[in-house]
């Protein structure tokens, strides 16, 4: 399932961010891998520095698994579903781990793009954060 999580980075918590994405360590141990660096890639930040990105996620209750490893450098305001479970192949039960091969998270960034500015432009410009 894919959900739109919302979250400002923690204060003071900026520059270890940034380390952590750099050094390729930030979700490292966690089941899911590599997709904690592609979401920082791919999230946006609006004008109240508040990120946005997609999440691919099979926990029940959402980020389960992924909670620890993001609240260590942000404060999640939200994680709401992206699209409707109805058709989602995975949740459907149409498609056990459809989510892994499905376009549904490059439509959404794709979407996504056109709003805020690249949060990882953002987080690295001394002046913005």
């Amino acid at each position: 399932m894919r959900y739109l999580v919302k979250a400002a980075v923690r204060s003071g918590r900026e520059r270890a961010l940034v380390q952590a994405i750099d050094e390729r360590a930030l979700g490292r141990g966690s089941i899911a891998g590599d997709e904690y660096l592609h979401n920082m890639e791919q999230a946006r930040v609006d004008n109240f520095r508040v990120a946005t990105w997609v999440e691919t996620c099979f926990c029940d209750p959402p980020l389960a698994e992924e909670r620890p490893y993001w609240e260590e450098y942000f404060e999640l305001m939200s994680v709401k579903e992206a699209h409707s479970r109805r058709n989602c192949r995975h949740e459907n039960g149409a498609e056990p781990w459809a989510c892994c091969d499905c376009d549904c998270t490059k439509d959404l960034e794709e979407k996504l793009r056109t709003q805020g500015t690249s949060f990882l432009d953002t987080l690295r410009s001394p002046n913005d954060f």
